[in-house]
């Protein structure tokens, strides 16, 4: 079963089947401008295994509702927005608090990261933010540091990023799912190494939207005891959505280790 609630997706299939409190918890964190029906294909198999998913479309940075710049820069907000959601999904869908996890792709991989510790350098974005260092292509908003200039002008946009490195992260999630991350030239070293929760971190060899030597390698390789693996010399950074047609082995072979690592003891 799939609803929609207060904007997010829940999708449970138990039916009423288990006792309250006693169901694991997943939520989804999509890539940047996507929206979580993307990675309904993770949803469906977790659900099938007695999961209670809930999917987040992160404000003003989700295909679902207008763009804002603010969704597309102010990153740490994505792990307060899933904060925000377990305060209420804890309760209102009768999950065990103790079996709560994050699966993510792209932008949502970093969600997870920083759900689990990972700290941004506060320093290397501000650099990122005055243009010293390049940005990565953004196709869905090409030109966000030019409406971050105009809406936050003058001193007004560094006193924003001042709280940018600044931990994020929930005790509540025990287990994370990394699905082509990226950020990961932003996260210090020090907070990847820091992380303590059980971590599986996946990527395609061809991703040009997050390439792996900076981005998900980083996080496997810095991630104590995290899990990494590239899944394909073809791999490219989309095939992880849910509608695109090269993925659709990719995401046959995938979900069912994506279960297995959840559902770990």
């Amino acid at each position: 079963m799939r609803v929609t609630v207060w904007g997010d997706t829940v999708w449970d299939d138990t039916a009423g089947g288990s006792a309250p409190g006693s169901r694991p918890l997943t939520v989804l964190s999509h890539g940047t401008g996507g929206q979580a029906l993307d990675l309904a294909w993770v949803a469906e198999a977790l659900a099938a295994r007695g999961h209670v998913v809930v999917g987040i479309d992160h404000h003003g940075n989700t295909s679902t509702g207008p763009y804002l710049p603010e969704g597309f820069a102010f990153v740490w907000e994505r792990p307060r927005d899933v904060s925000f959601v377990l305060d209420w999904a804890v309760e209102a869908l009768h999950v065990d608090p103790a079996r709560i996890s994050a699966v993510g792709f792209s932008l949502g991989g970093y969600t997870c990261a920083a759900l689990a510790g990972a700290r941004i350098d506060a320093t290397v974005l501000q650099a990122v933010m005055d243009r010293h260092v390049p940005m990565p292509p953004l196709p869905e908003m090409p030109d966000l540091l030019d409406q971050l200039s105009h809406r936050y002008p003058g001193p007004a946009l560094a006193g924003v990023l001042a709280g940018a490195g600044e931990s994020v992260a929930d005790a509540r999630v025990s287990r994370i799912v990394m699905l082509a991350p990226s950020l990961g030239a932003l996260m210090t070293d020090q907070s990847l190494e820091a992380v303590s929760v059980p971590a599986l971190v996946m990527w395609g060899d061809a991703d040009a939207e997050a390439e792996p030597v900076s981005n998900a390698q980083r996080y496997a390789s810095l991630i104590p005891g995290a899990q990494g693996a590239s899944r394909g010399a073809d791999v490219e950074h989309y095939w992880w959505l849910a509608d695109h047609p090269s993925g659709e082995s990719l995401r046959h072979a995938v979900a069912p280790e994506i279960v297995d690592f959840l559902n770990r003891s």
